[in-house]
């Protein structure tokens, strides 16, 4: 048994590596740069061990070859002379047995390439190519299997199952709602939901990617493209605030779909089905050309008509009349584009916290983000989570988080709404009573203590005392310490940590996004894509976004923007970490780039934004703002400020907790377009009946 720590060597094709003895057979020999096919293996689940592809053969063991995913570098019996262990991944006995375990898994298959839609990214396609041989022996009658309904997101073609049950571990393991599994025995043995009922979980999308053969696909997309059509484009995702790195592909001007990129800081390889399955919603409903309300009616408008309305508007308008609201999936350069037309305005009423959050960059960086970083998760010992639902905010994190559960030895508690969140916890109470306990009261420390505050508690009137409390409370258990701040706010909106780091807040004097709603509150207010917000009548309101939603529905003068797949931007995730979304596609029609509009805006008010390309703003604010610069990367916070948080002098009502989502697949206008996450939405609330109803 090797010493903890230490290193194993062993020789592979003749090729000495070193590996922790901890390793597979399989994970060693792609070290020591060997090809190993598999179908049932994957790295970020548990071994099965069925399939039988990763066969090799190891010295001095059995007279057969072994499943290298299964057999652990420790448990290799070294030579005679205690040489280090020999593995072999190409001797003829390797190469027989491969191409014996491939003909018995195409006996049933159907074979069907041409018309599957998995043709051209199939494992078994690839692997029958490299490593299995051109005939079979085999000339029975196929087994055939019914396809099994199991939701609106995922397509079953169960005659191509190879039983690897990758799907059924993810279920299990990673989503936390064990909703496949597998019925009969030997080959009536099928793969299935319980009844046929649809899968509950938010990240169901992703057994289409993990099924190596084409029994699993994206339902949606299915027949719409083959994967050499596409232009692929690396990005990250706004419909959570988690930024999960992401690929867009794309025909022409059309985005066709999403899939993950692998990125272990943030979400490792998972994307949610939101993320995943929005794209028809980036087409529909668009607002692709200017409008301008006259007489009651919105209509369309050319941009100099939408500029000269808006420039008579604000020449009228004294400057404390005038206001912004920044929208939920605005990028950095939009934002501080605007936060510069509206200082040269001379106003000081702006706001990107739409649903009242009462952060402030005042109280400094580690005030707002998510301190530990996402990966501190697997470092925590416990967890505690006020006023939030991260299954519904933000579900790869709370993945992340249940990962952390299964290793065992961590203690979870929940303040707020009592939801299943896919891991034991325990429930302290749903308001500020019970969070108010442990500042008074703490129980034994832990040696890497974790509080998550979401949106639930800091969006309503006492949210800043809230804040405060929390605050003393992670004081009280021990989470700021010496090389770990275990104090994290979990965001819901991808470009709200951003507009904190601008300072896109209500200056000396200023309106907050509550105030500038109400009615008589304001003359003129930009509104940039801020769709989760009421305005009241009143106001002027020039409305810059991509869809027609809310804030379409009260604007006087909508300016068309660009969805996050049609520009280059910046945002930045709940952790503080800037990222940078590439272009993919164009807009539609008449639709510009937002921080175009606005310095085009800007040259007609005769307030002229001091750039005339996204390089020269990028450059501004980079000047302004240099934390901006460092993509990729986190500008940690002060943890000695979390301390100094201040309640505001407001009372702490009684009211429990809110959830912030109520809605996990309708929180954004692009979302809310999307006919998929409609009746997604439909389904988890029961209104729509199952396969097996």
């Amino acid at each position: 048994m090797a010493e903890p720590g230490k290193l194993s060597k062993l020789i592979v094709d003749g090729i000495e590596v070193e590996v922790p003895p901890e390793y597979t057979l399989l994970q060693a020999c792609e070290a020591a740069g060997a090809e190993i096919p598999r179908f049932c293996f994957h790295e970020r689940l548990s071994i099965a061990g069925n399939c039988r592809m990763c066969l090799v053969e190891a010295k001095g063991g059995p007279p057969k070859p072994v499943a290298s995913c299964a057999m652990a570098v420790r448990d290799l019996r070294p030579g005679p002379n205690g040489e280090p262990p020999v593995v072999f991944t190409n001797s003829p006995m390797v190469k027989k047995a491969r191409h014996g375990v491939m003909e018995f898994l195409l006996i049933n298959h159907p074979l069907d390439c041409p018309i599957c839609d998995q043709g051209g990214e199939c494992d078994l396609q690839d692997q029958a190519v490299a490593f299995g041989f051109s005939g079979s022996r085999y000339a029975e009658n196929k087994r055939a299997v019914e396809d099994k309904y199991i939701g609106p997101l995922v397509k079953t073609s169960m005659n191509r199952c190879i039983h690897c049950t990758r799907c059924v571990r993810f279920t299990a393991e990673v989503a936390g709602t064990g909703d496949m599994g597998a019925i009969g025995r030997g080959e009536d043995m099928e793969i299935t939901t319980y009844l046929e009922t649809a899968m509950h979980s938010e990240l169901q999308g992703n057994v289409a990617d993990l099924c190596p053969v084409g029994a699993l696909l994206p339902k949606p997309y299915a027949f719409k493209a083959r994967p050499w059509e596409l232009a692929k484009t690396e990005s990250v995702d706004v419909m959570d605030a988690l930024g999960s790195a992401i690929r867009v592909d794309t025909r022409g001007r059309e985005v066709m779909r999403i899939l993950p990129r692998l990125n272990d800081a943030v979400n490792e390889e998972w994307i949610s089905d939101k993320t995943r399955q929005v794209v028809d919603g980036l087409k529909t409903r668009r607002l692709d050309r200017p409008y301008l309300r006259e007489n009651g009616r919105l209509r369309p408008a050319t941009w100099q008509e939408a500029f000269a309305a808006i420039a008579a508007k604000l020449k009228a308008a004294p400057a404390d009349r005038v206001g912004a609201l920044a929208g939920d999936l605005a990028a950095v350069e939009e934002i501080f584009a605007l936060k510069l037309l509206i200082q040269s305005l001379g106003s000081t009423s702006l706001d990107s916290r739409q649903d009242g959050a009462k952060l402030d960059p005042k109280f400094g960086r580690a005030s707002y983000i998510f301190n530990p970083a996402i990966a501190g998760i697997d470092e925590a010992d416990a967890i505690m989570i006020i006023g939030s639902n991260p299954r519904k905010e933000s579900p790869v994190l709370n993945a992340r988080i249940r990962k952390r559960w299964l290793k065992g030895n961590l203690l979870v508690g929940v303040i707020g709404e009592k939801a299943d969140l896919t891991y034991d916890y325990n429930y302290l109470g749903a308001g500020p009573e019970s969070l108010a306990r442990f500042v008074d009261h703490p129980p034994a420390q832990k040696e890497r203590p974790l509080l998550l505050v979401g949106q639930g508690a800091l969006a309503r009137p006492d949210g800043q005392a809230i804040l405060a409390q929390a605050a003393k409370a992670a004081v009280s258990l021990g989470c700021i310490k010496p090389g770990w701040t275990g104090f994290g706010v979990l965001h819901t909106a991808a470009a709200r940590v951003g507009a904190l780091d601008l300072g896109f807040v209500p200056g000396e004097g200023g309106l907050d996004a509550q105030s500038m709603a109400k009615a008589g509150a304001l003359d003129v207010l930009f509104n940039l894509g801020a769709d989760e917000v009421d305005i009241a009548p009143g106001a002027f309101v020039i409305y810059q976004g991509t869809h027609g939603d809310r804030g379409a529905h009260r604007a006087d003068v909508i300016l068309p923007g660009a969805t996050y797949t049609e520009k280059p931007g910046l945002y930045v995730n709940t952790e503080g970490r800037v990222q940078l979304a590439e272009r993919a596609n164009f807009p539609p029609g008449d639709a510009r780039e937002d921080w175009a509009i606005l310095r085009a805006l800007s040259a007609v008010i005769g307030e002229t934004l001091p750039f005339d390309s996204l390089h020269a703003l990028r450059q501004k604010l980079f000047a302004d703002y240099p934390l901006f610069a460092k993509i990729d990367a986190i500008l940690p916070g002060d943890p000695a400020d979390i301390g100094k948080i201040g309640d505001g002098g407001a009372a702490i009502s009684d009211a429990p907790f809110a959830p912030a989502v109520e809605d996990f697949y309708l929180t954004n206008p692009i979302a809310r377009a999307s006919a998929v996450m409609a009746e997604c939405s439909a389904l988890s609330r029961g209104e729509l009946k199952q396969a097996a109803e």
